[in-house]
């Protein structure tokens, strides 16, 4: 009589069964948990000021995957051993729009993750005059709103008091932004930046706080493009000064993911090692607030 699968004796030792049905258990853990990571959503905090008032410091953001196809960059995010060939192109592609805010592996360093607006498409013309973005030769309005604690370059320990305004770019939603400084200083004051095909131009919402694609990637130093990069011309940006590596223009393929919202937020001083500030510091007016 042939005995039934299960009631057959095995052919290997009991340990060696056991550590085997631990190692597929183990397995179908890390499957559950990677393929959201991989495909669907990937959560990140925020380190920097660059994005205030509209994500700040402490925040706690949770980016789609989904809303711009699949690429190198997005698949890995600099956090996993595999992803898709580099040059690839994106798997299930689709365009970003205009005001998205858009996580993205830095262009002159894949290994970091910045987090800004997307200002310039694809063929555009971007230039900022006294503070205003231009796009096409088309203003952006900008309604005054009241002023607010803002991190600005030269706050240390706390916040300066700064303007804010409300900003629309052409085909977008209102957004708020915040500017720190003299608006006659030249990064409010830019030359006219073309995007090249398949590239995108970036800024923070922190405008006088935010390294973004107004400045040329290595402070202007002239290295020979890799493949997929995006050609950047320094002199563009030589009045910002030389001292600043900045993102310049951002290939389609860098781009992980669109912010969606902010599950939590602590402020800053918050730290795992002092417990107290778990709940000292919540910011519970930012918990689950979409990003816009």
């Amino acid at each position: 009589m042939r005995l039934p699968e299960d009631l057959r004796p095995s052919r290997w030792p009991a340990p060696v069964q056991e550590a085997f049905a631990i190692a597929k258990t183990v397995a179908f853990a890390a499957v559950i948990v990677l393929i959201p990571r991989i495909v669907l959503a990937q959560p990140f905090t925020i380190p920097s000021a660059s994005m205030e008032p509209t994500v700040q410091e402490g925040d706690y953001i949770v980016v789609s995957k989904m809303a711009y196809g699949w690429s190198h960059y997005s698949v890995s995010a600099g956090t996993l051993p595999f992803s898709l060939p580099p040059g690839a192109g994106r798997f299930m592609a689709r365009a970003p729009h205009r005001g998205d805010v858009v996580v993205f592996s830095l262009p002159r360093d894949d290994h970091e993750v910045y987090i800004k607006r997307l200002i310039g498409l694809p063929g555009d013309a971007v230039q900022v005059r006294d503070g205003v973005v231009y796009v096409n030769d088309v203003a952006a309005p900008q309604r005054r709103a009241a002023s607010a604690p803002t991190t600005c370059p030269d706050d240390i320990d706390g916040k300066s008091l700064a303007p804010r305004f409300e900003e629309t770019l052409p085909g977008a939603k209102p957004h708020p932004i915040a500017a720190c400084a003299d608006r006659r200083g030249p990064a409010n004051n830019t030359a006219v930046f073309r995007v090249p095909a398949g590239c995108y131009f970036m800024m923070g919402d922190n405008r006088d706080n935010s390294i973004d694609s107004r400045f040329a990637p290595l402070g202007g130093r002239q290295t020979a493009l890799a493949e997929g990069e995006c050609p950047f011309d320094s002199s563009l940006s030589v009045a910002l000064g030389e001292d600043w590596n900045g993102v310049g223009f951002v290939p389609a393929d860098h781009l992980i993911g669109k912010a969606d919202i902010i599950l939590f937020s602590w402020s800053r001083g918050a730290s795992l090692v002092k417990p107290w500030t778990w709940v000292m510091n919540l910011q519970l007016d930012r918990w689950m607030k979409p990003i816009a």
